[in-house]
Formats: structure tokens, C-alpha cells, sequence
């Protein structure tokens, strides 16, 4: 029986210091509104670059100047990009993601929300790993591009990632069920668990492309595909006008 924390755990974290720690025992479980469970493999989490899919290594090449790395995880796109000469400073809310990215040898770390963070401007913000997950849903996706944007040096870029889910709601004969309860048949909520630990429910947004860029036209940002990955998924930038 899984425990229920009365505040929510920090499941990344404990699951990063773990394995850093050489306590790697179990993976984490993704409970989902839309699948069945699945599970985030600990170790893919300490992957280097040649481990990375195509469309991360091409977002980590297309990276330039001051950047933050929002989500930032265990710190592998950071570390790349840190040994590459690029001023990168990783970003996450886990306590324990950041305590590991420090163990790893990130030079700067900031513990916080994206959207409670205003201090420096970037000349890349870097969001890997489905980065328009954090918009949450569709209702807020503008909200979240204008603070980033705030972020942003006026030829700066923003490099996210996400996935088109749409085909997961095909039905046998072509045709396509949608949950009436959602504005955007791409929110989903989640729960994550680690050991003895779950998570509270969250939402999670898989954003698809032109969804994305009428989003971003709507505040002035213009947005530009980079290039599709092999299942649904594609880089975008973001830039001002």
C-alpha cells in the first residue's frame, strides 16, 4: 500500500539521491488519467548525450549564450552544455534534484518554481523532456510564455519540446474519443510513485504544434518547428518579433 503524504513528497528527488547514492532499487510509477501505470527508469535519468534522443541532442546544439535549464532533473542537459564552455544554470522546484545536480558537478543551481523565479535574464531557456508539460493545461499556456518571455534577452530563444497525443485516442475503425471533461484532449493528470510514496494528482500538458504556435502568436512570440522525433513528438523555438 502506497503511502499518502499529507504534503506532496518530493518523489524526484528521493528517487535522483538514491541512485546517485548507489540506493537504486526501484524505478519511479507514473499513474496516468489516459494509460495504464508505467515507469520512469532511474538511470535513464543520468543519461549522457549520446544516450539522448535525436530531438534532445539537436535542442543541446542549438544552444547558445546564458541559458537556464528549467526542469532541470539530474543535471545531464546542463553538465553537456556546461563542459561545452556554455553558461547554463540549472533550474528545478525538487530539493533533492538540485542537491544531486550540485553533487554532479553543476556549477549553478537555483531550487524553485519557474513561475516564482524573475531574477536574470537568458539568452536560451531550455525546456527538455516534454518542457510544455509545466503549462499545466491549455488555459494556461500564455500565462506561463509571457513569464518566460520576461526571462528572455530580446534575441533570445526558447527551445521546448512535446508530443502530439492525439493518436492515442484513436479508436480501432480511425475514428477518435475525446474526454468531454477537458478543454484540450492533450491535459492529462498524473500521479508518481517511489517506494513508499505517491504523489498528489497533477496536470500535465502534451501541447501539439500549431496548438503551441497559435498560443505564442496570440502574445507576439513567433514559434517555428525545429524538427519531429520518430513518435508524435517535435523541437520548437520560440523568439520575439
Amino acid at each position: 500500500m502506497l503511502k499518502k503524504d499529507s504534503e506532496n513528497p518530493d518523489i524526484f528527488g528521493r528517487a535522483l539521491l538514491d541512485f546517485y547514492n548507489n540506493n537504486y532499487t526501484e524505478d519511479i510509477t507514473v499513474i496516468s488519467s489516459l494509460t495504464e501505470d508505467d515507469e520512469i527508469p532511474v538511470p535513464y535519468l543520468f543519461r549522457s548525450y549520446t544516450e539522448m534522443p535525436k530531438l534532445e541532442q539537436k535542442a543541446l546544439d542549438l544552444t547558445i549564450g546564458k541559458t537556464l535549464d528549467i526542469g532541470s532533473c539530474a543535471g545531464s542537459h546542463a553538465l553537456y552544455l556546461q563542459e561545452k564552455g556554455i553558461d547554463v544554470t540549472s533550474l528545478d522546484q525538487s530539493k533533492g534534484a538540485i542537491e544531486v545536480c550540485k553533487k554532479r558537478g553543476v556549477h549553478k543551481t537555483i531550487q524553485a518554481n519557474i513561475r516564482d523565479y524573475s531574477e536574470e535574464k537568458f539568452d536560451t531557456l531550455l525546456l527538455m523532456m516534454n518542457g510544455t508539460g509545466i503549462f499545466q493545461r491549455l488555459e494556461f499556456v500564455q500565462d506561463y510564455l509571457k513569464h518566460l518571455e520576461l526571462l528572455l534577452n530580446d534575441s533570445g530563444q526558447i527551445l521546448v519540446d512535446s508530443s502530439d497525443i492525439a493518436f492515442m485516442y484513436e479508436e480501432e475503425d480511425g475514428s477518435y474519443w475525446r474526454d468531454a471533461s477537458r478543454e484540450y484532449y492533450g491535459e492529462v493528470t498524473f500521479k508518481i510513485s517511489y517506494k513508499d510514496h505517491t504523489s498528489k494528482s497533477f496536470d500535465w500538458l502534451y501541447l501539439d504544434f500549431e496548438s503551441l504556435k497559435k498560443e505564442a502568436l496570440a502574445i507576439g512570440l513567433i514559434c517555428e518547428k525545429i524538427t519531429d522525433g520518430p513518435h508524435f513528438e517535435y523541437l520548437a523555438r520560440l523568439t520575439k518579433p
